[in-house]
């Protein structure tokens, strides 16, 4: 079996649009939430969102190319063109059959869904782009980075709503370890931040109606009211560690446990127990064979929603016992809002980086405690410390659970 190590990291989000710009401001507690100014939100409740601001899907596009790609697989080829250049080689010189590209969306090209919806019923069905189709499917970010860089190899796209590129990331991962892949783009991406989409989950009451941009994103805090929408795409070169010692290339981390369950529970609630979340995490550390008490720290699925950060507080604890209370935890949904399917990637980046950096980061925008949420949230500061494990948890609608866990890379 192989081990399995990050190479290259690329990052498009609402704090950052470099992999350099992300993390100075993850590490300095700054969180990119503001008022939504792609559309007019007078008639929403839902005011505020984590847009990504300044992007150019030019670095990585063609005019033509940003025409027929819709607005979440730009993000995506963007992650992945900085991924590339991070890891410090473009690939060719490998079989491109041991090359793959594993990178899923919750949702898919939802900007394109509505643009043409909305053509087709104003104006008839003859004026409907013939690239609808794939600017929407949510594979096709999977498959445009594949055709951009020749890799030839395992291609899918998973969907599994929020813990989506958590699983994208661990099944890389796998494929590798195994055997059948030498190096695997892996992450996510989304883009949802649309009238539509908003006015889906607001009537679910899952998005925060808060008006100020510093409480709205509040995970684990008692006044914690819903999630904030997140946009943009992580993606991740995940290689095998011979691979990466053979070209001398820089290491971030090590994956070494991934683990995936289901709730079998409700449609959206994650079971309130959290006894399939827990067996996530253990089933995570079994494969890194360590015991959970090893786990130094947590970046944790946190919504912001009353249900989630209280059910996962007791996965945490039903996992790691009395070392729950010690373990150093934190939701940078906080910074980020909440990028559904792009959530796991961008999260195992700051998994990695943490561990690279030697750096703690803070739960932002939290004041008042929850008996019910009791942990240690990282809630001051970050904090500069040097660490061995970091754990990633994601959970989705639907009852799918992710846990990715992450080592300090030692030859």
């Amino acid at each position: 079996m192989n081990r399995v190590v990050i190479t290259g990291m690329g990052v498009v989000s609402p704090v950052g649009n470099t992999l350099k710009e992300f993390w100075k401001n993850i590490k300095q507690g700054k969180h990119g939430i503001d008022f939504i100014n792609t559309f007019d939100t007078s008639d929403f409740p839902v005011k505020v969102a984590a847009q990504v601001k300044n992007f150019d899907p030019l670095l990585s596009l063609d005019k033509k190319g940003v025409r027929r790609n819709d607005l979440y697989c730009q993000y995506a080829l963007e992650a992945s063109r900085q991924a590339i250049i991070d890891c410090g080689t473009d690939f060719k010189e490998y079989n491109p059959y041991r090359l793959g590209v594993i990178v899923g969306s919750g949702i898919g090209g939802i900007h394109t869904f509505e643009s043409e919806y909305k053509k087709f019923l104003t104006k008839g069905n003859h004026l409907v782009s013939p690239f609808t189709v794939p600017m929407m499917i949510s594979n096709m970010a999977a498959g445009t980075i594949a055709i951009k860089y020749g890799f030839k190899g395992i291609n899918y796209s998973m969907v599994s709503a929020c813990s989506t590129s958590a699983h994208t990331i661990g099944e890389a991962f796998t494929s590798i370890k195994y055997g059948k892949l030498d190096a695997c783009l892996a992450g996510g991406a989304e883009s949802c931040i649309t009238p539509f989409t908003l006015s889906a989950f607001s009537n679910m009451k899952t998005l925060t109606h808060s008006d100020n941009p510093d409480r709205a994103s509040i995970p684990f805090d008692k006044d914690r009211n819903g999630f904030v929408m997140g946009e943009g795409s992580g993606v991740i070169v995940l290689e095998s560690l011979d691979s990466a010692l053979k070209r001398n290339a820089k290491i971030y981390a090590e994956v070494v446990g991934y683990g995936a369950t289901e709730d079998a529970y409700h449609i959206t609630s994650p079971d309130p127990s959290g006894e399939a979340a827990c067996e996530a995490i253990l089933s995570a550390c079994k494969e890194a064979n360590i015991k959970p008490e090893y786990i130094d720290y947590i970046n944790a699925h946190g919504t912001a929603t009353p249900i989630n950060d209280k059910y996962e507080t007791n996965a945490i604890k039903l996992a790691l016992k009395d070392h729950a209370k010690d373990v150093f935890i934190s939701s940078t949904k906080s910074m980020t809002g909440h990028l559904l399917g792009a959530a796991g990637a961008i999260e195992a980046i700051i998994c990695a980086l943490a561990l690279h950096d030697k750096f703690i980061p803070m739960t932002v925008g939290y004041k008042n405690f929850d008996p019910e949420c009791d942990l240690n949230y990282v809630t001051k500061s970050g904090i500069e410390k040097d660490i061995n494990y970091t754990v990633s948890n994601s959970m989705g609608f639907g009852g799918h659970n992710a846990t990715l866990c992450f080592k300090k890379f030692e030859n």
